[in-house]
């Protein structure tokens, strides 16, 4: 029972102090490492703190805006990943009258959103493909302070410098060639 106690009490000490990392820090320093295929997540509070191998979850007690913006601006200036942005299809239809801020907050993402391509997907179906991304690739999870449901901003990196256009050029390339 004291081996269970003493377990748990470490436990909790390792998850305090990843409440007090800095997560622009950790963003920084992962950014330059990362590449296609990983996974970058904004969360709300009650996001699970998921178990895969590959998957970090830091939290912060930052604006959740202001880490979709923070982001944004670092991964701007990386030239080697660009996000493909995916929102839970569920957040439209939360009701202001459920979730208090849920109307401001969408007004804000647009604002924040505005010329960038969103994909929206089941929220059940984002969190298959991070677990199934997590199995081999690096998930990093950013765990915000917001209380309003189904707003988790989903950022899966693509390569930066090669675009889907180029890769299917190459790929017709290559099958005319074997012809």
């Amino acid at each position: 029972m004291r081996t269970a106690i003493l377990l748990f009490s470490l436990a909790l000490g390792a998850f305090s102090f990843a409440d007090e990392k800095d997560w622009k820090q950790t963003l920084k320093t992962e950014l330059p490492r990362m590449g296609h295929r990983n996974w970058i997540v904004i969360a709300d509070s009650a996001y699970p703190l998921q178990s895969g191998t590959g998957i970090e979850t830091i939290t912060t007690r930052a604006n959740h805006l202001d880490v979709v913006k923070t982001v944004f601006d670092m991964l701007e200036k990386s030239n080697h990943i660009r996000p493909v942005i995916h929102l839970d299809s569920e957040l439209p239809f939360v009701p202001e009258s459920d979730a208090k801020g849920v109307d401001s907050f969408r007004q804000e993402l647009k604002t924040l959103l505005k010329d960038r391509k969103v994909e929206s997907l089941p929220h059940e179906d984002i969190i298959a493909k991070l677990d199934k991304a997590g199995k081999t690739f690096k998930v990093l999870i950013i765990k915000t302070p917001l209380a309003i449901p189904y707003t988790s901003l989903f950022l899966e990196l693509d390569c930066g410098y090669w675009g889907p256009d180029s890769e299917k050029k190459m790929r017709e390339a290559i099958k005319a060639k074997a012809k």
